[in-house]
């Protein structure tokens, strides 16, 4: 089998689940072969090698596993980042996240902030490549969770001023300048995509009642501090969280939106 016959049967089998089937075969296909998917059009009349391999590749994503953990790679930020089934799956909106606490940092110049439940450490990597005096704590109950942040943290040379931490929330960490966090906020008993369901880590995703629990926490932690915060949230939450701030008498506070115009965080500015 060729190159070009093998991607012309992937994107045949990926039709049904993958809105971009040809594409995701490219993908797949230049994973496997080591290269990058803009040579794949040079190569098309060679032999595909180790075709089994390739092929079980096609069906992992037919069962709906996220591309990003079969070819462990996510795209943040402009950047390339390591990632497995432990964390979650870093979205695209969370950018906006490092925008929004880049800007405070330039802004209070902060210089030590910490990150709960860091995940794949893509927030926390970005921002300490952002800022060269920037020392970032970050936290997460998984131990999962921390390794693979570790790994990106020494790919991208920042690991001697991250600090990672399992623990939750901010136990034991003292001395910070301010919270970042992108916690779960998805309801508990939301149905998802099979994609999101059945493979990212249900304790990155969900979070009691209607999702805000974490989210009150962490403002209260920052209360506690007298810190700044800035955390994401779902779309809907808004009403609950400013209803929380007033029950609280937080006055200094505005939420941000994602490119859809949708709210998608806030920030808490002590």
């Amino acid at each position: 089998m060729t190159i070009a016959e093998a991607l012309r049967d992937a994107a045949a089998s990926l039709r049904e689940i993958a809105e971009r089937p040809r594409l995701e075969a490219e993908i797949l296909l230049a994973h496997h072969l080591g290269c990058e998917r803009t040579s794949l059009l040079l190569r098309e009349g060679e032999t595909l090698p180790r075709e089994e391999e390739f092929f079980a590749l096609i069906e992992r994503r037919k069962a709906h596993e996220p591309i990003e953990y079969i070819t462990n790679e996510v795209s943040f930020y402009s950047e390339t980042f390591y990632i497995a089934s432990g964390a979650l799956i870093p979205r695209p909106e969370t950018e906006l996240l490092v925008e929004e606490v880049a800007h405070l940092i330039r802004e209070k110049g902060l210089k030590r902030i910490a990150e709960i439940g860091v995940g794949s450490g893509a927030l926390s990597v970005t921002l300490a490549r952002i800022f060269p005096e920037l020392k970032i704590v970050a936290t997460d109950i998984s131990p999962e969770a921390l390794s693979i942040a570790g790994v990106n943290a020494e790919r991208f040379g920042v690991k001697d001023r991250i600090e990672l931490r399992q623990s939750s929330l901010l136990d034991g960490v003292e001395a910070v300048e301010m919270i970042v966090s992108n916690p779960p906020y998805i309801p508990a008993g939301t149905e998802l995509e099979p994609n999101v369901a059945d493979y990212e880590p249900e304790t990155a995703l969900y979070a009691p009642g209607d999702g805000t629990d974490l989210l009150r926490q962490i403002v209260l932690l920052g209360q506690e501090r007298g810190i700044p915060i800035a955390c994401e949230m779902g779309y809907d939450q808004r009403a609950a969280m400013e209803g929380f701030f007033k029950e609280q008498g937080i006055e200094h506070y505005r939420f941000y939106k994602d490119l859809a115009g949708l709210d998608r965080g806030f920030l808490i500015n002590d």
